[in-house]
């Protein structure tokens, strides 16, 4: 019989917003967890490697770390800026190496990829997306961005996916609206993010009347991005997460808008009978992220790994 995996690893869930550290074990157990804000670049990194650092002395060597962040990021291991955030709307984080603290300071592996990619490794792993494959997690905050999983794997190509940037067709209630999006202005994010929430009506969604036009064009902008990723990624299940989504009545009526757009061209009972099985809450709630970054750790650490982003130190 196999012992039991009793390892401890490194997570940092690098949001635009928070940051999340942690340290857990193999099956997605945490033993410590430390929640800050985003700031500048090098006083937060700095935060995060202390946690580790103090979690290290707390519990043991740690096996490896995951860094789960924010994008666009590098993920291309032969480019001079693997590791470092791309071009970003959040103000001084263009350009920051997010792997350099920790790699100088840890003796361990280092697992690196985006926080949705993460967030669906661990939703794959341990939650709502367990045996189902190419899953697809999206998260709708602050942001909107896409994880996609194919064969287990983070799909990485040019860069990673960027569906948040993606652009719907316009709702017929939001016509006059310009959109949010510093690069793109009325992209998907630029219409449907906690920003862009705000701009619009002027109030969170969750401060809006049920019967306001929000709602329905919040869940058609969703739905049309769930319809374009069945039609070209093919999934078998699309988990939505993120704090506009922890409205629980936004699901349904984006299944609902879904099927609209889908017109019964995918004959699949995942779209109309099963679709509550098919288009899903995460089953981590709001850890989804931060168990993303230990997830990659988990896969950073096996023995030959050849998981996307693991860096040793020195490399």
């Amino acid at each position: 019989m196999n012992s039991p995996d009793t390892r401890l690893f490194g997570a940092i869930e690098a949001g635009g917003t928070k940051f999340v550290c942690a340290v857990g074990d193999a099956v997605g157990q945490l033993r410590a967890e430390h929640r800050f804000a985003t700031t500048e670049p090098r006083t937060t990194l700095a935060e995060a490697a202390a946690f580790l650092r103090e979690g290290s002395g707390d519990f043991g060597p740690l096996a490896a770390i995951g860094v789960a962040a924010f994008g666009p990021i590098e993920l291309d291991r032969r480019s001079a800026g693997y590791g470092c955030i791309l071009r970003t709307p959040k103000p001084g984080w263009s350009g920051t190496n997010m792997l350099a603290p920790f790699a100088e300071q840890f003796s361990c592996p280092i697992g690196f990829d985006t926080d949705v990619n993460a967030a669906a490794s661990a939703e794959h792993r341990w939650g709502a997306a367990r045996g189902a494959d190419p899953i697809v997690y999206v998260t709708v905050g602050t942001g909107i961005g896409g994880g996609v999983l194919v064969n287990g794997e983070p799909l990485h190509g040019l860069m990673h996916p960027e569906i948040g940037h993606i652009y719907p067709r316009r709702h017929a209630y939001d016509a006059d609206f310009a959109g949010v999006c510093p690069f793109h202005g009325d992209c998907l994010e630029g219409l449907a993010g906690g920003p862009a929430i705000v701009a619009r009506s002027g109030a969170l969604l969750d401060e809006l009347a049920h019967g306001h036009p929000q709602w329905d064009i919040e869940a058609d902008y969703l739905a049309q991005l769930c319809a374009q990723l069945v039609l070209t990624v093919s999934p078998r299940r699309i988990v939505l997460g993120g704090g506009v989504m922890s409205q629980v009545r936004l699901l349904p009526m984006i299944r609902d808008r879904m099927r609209h757009w889908l017109r019964g061209y995918v004959d699949r009972p995942e779209l109309s009978t099963r679709i509550d099985e098919y288009v899903v809450a995460p089953g981590l709630g709001s850890r989804s992220g931060v168990l993303g970054a230990l997830s990659l750790a988990v896969q950073a650490a096996a023995p030959h790994s050849h998981a996307p982003g693991r860096l040793h130190p020195g490399t």
